[in-house]
């Protein structure tokens, strides 16, 4: 009986991981349950055994990112290190995330928003407040102890920090072949960072 579920489980996550390939090369418009039977070399009838719909596989996915990123994010906006520290590790963790699942979230925040899916707004709404509430935490931190500007608006560098992934996005698209990715936390860091600097 383990190994059935074991077996379930991780046919669910290829399902997913399809899903996710061809919303980053086709769009929601190529996703389809006869494409991804396609993709995966299934019969309709066994994608329909683990999911019934292609909703249901989405909703799954932003579990899994509330599950996976959104924890992970929390534990290190809550770790004991030096708030710059922390800053780097979230903002890496954040953006390698992004690219290890083909920027799953901001393709999800524009469908739901297109097909006005009140429900996955609301998980995707409670997502993007979760990153910006522990982004906000490390910057509290880091003015408190002096590390930081105190004029600093933390509510307007958290919204500029919430714009990162959508330019990693549309740099994944235009520039997917360049390999331009594997500087771009150090550079969106040192943005951030010197937008915190004190000014003197």
């Amino acid at each position: 009986m383990a190994t059935i579920r074991q077996s379930t489980e991780i046919r669910k996550e290829q399902i997913k991981e399809a899903v996710r390939m061809i919303i980053y090369e086709k769009g929601f418009k190529g996703l389809s349950i006869h494409n991804l039977s396609a993709k995966l070399g299934l019969s309709e009838g066994a994608i329909y055994r683990h999911f019934e719909s292609k909703e249901q596989i989405l909703f799954d996915i932003v579990m899994d990112v509330r599950k996976e990123m959104i924890e992970n994010m929390r534990a290190i906006a809550l770790k004991d290190t030096s708030p710059e520290e922390r800053l780097h590790e979230f903002m890496c963790y954040h953006i390698q995330y992004l690219l290890n699942n083909k920027g799953i979230t901001i393709l999800l925040f524009t469908e739901a928003t297109y097909q006005q899916d009140v429900e996955l707004k609301k998980h995707l709404h409670d997502i993007f407040l979760s990153i910006k509430q522990y982004f906000s935490k490390i910057l509290i931190d880091g003015i408190t102890l002096g590390v930081w500007d105190a004029n600093l608006s933390v509510e307007s560098v958290a919204t500029l920090y919430m714009s990162i992934p959508l330019t990693l996005n549309i740099e994944m698209n235009l520039q997917a072949h360049k390999g331009f990715h594997h500087d771009f936390c150090e550079r969106m860091f040192i943005l951030i960072r010197k937008v915190l600097e004190k000014k003197t």
